[in-house]
C-alpha cells in the first residue's frame, strides 16, 4: 500500500488541479524504489556472517532463493549509509507491528554489515531531472539543478 500512496501522491504533487484546498502544488523530481535485499546482498551479508563464526540467518533464505525474483539488475543508487545502520535499525523497531525486533534482519552484527554491504539500495524510478547512472546520491541531479 506505500507503494501505491507514494507512487499516486508523486503523480499529484506538481498538478495544481487535484488537491487546489492544499495550496500550491509542488512537483517532486524523483522517485525511488527502496531494493532492501538483493541476491547480492543477501549472499554477501550470510557470507560475511558465517566468516565472523555466527549462525547466518540468511541460509534458509538463499537454499529457496529463485533467481527470477531478484531485484539486483534494478539497483541503480546505492547509499554509503553504514554509519547511520544503527539509526535505520531503530527507526524499523520503532515499528513494532512491522518487523520482529528478534528477527533475522538483527541477527547480523552491524559491524559485519557494514563491512560486507555499507549500502542502502535504490531504484530510481523517474526523474524530471539528469543524473547519471549509477548513483551514490539519491539527490544527484537536484542539487545542480537547484544551483543552476
Amino acid at each position: 500500500m506505500t507503494h501505491t500512496v507514494s507512487v499516486a501522491a508523486f503523480d499529484a504533487a506538481g498538478d495544481p488541479e487535484r488537491y487546489p484546498e492544499a495550496g500550491e502544488p509542488w512537483q517532486p523530481l524523483k522517485l525511488y524504489y527502496q531494493l532492501t535485499f538483493t541476491k547480492a546482498k543477501v549472499v554477501a551479508l550470510h557470507e560475511a556472517t558465517v566468516a565472523h563464526g555466527l549462525d547466518s540467518p540468511y541460509a534458509e533464505w538463499l537454499e529457496h532463493w529463485s533467481d527470477e525474483h531478484d531485484l539486483s539488475a534494478r539497483v541503480t543508487t546505492r547509499v554509503p549509509c553504514g554509519d547511520w545502520f544503527e539509526r535505520r535499525d531503530a527507526a524499523l523497531i520503532a515499528h513494532a507491528t512491522q518487523v520482529d525486533p528478534h528477527g533475522r534482519w538483527f541477527v547480523t552484527p552491524l559491524e559485519v554489515q557494514r563491512a560486507a554491504w555499507p549500502t542502502e539500495d535504490y531504484e530510481l524510478a523517474r526523474s524530471l531531472v539528469d543524473s547519471e547512472l549509477p548513483e551514490d546520491d539519491l539527490f544527484a541531479g537536484i542539487r545542480e539543478r537547484i544551483r543552476a
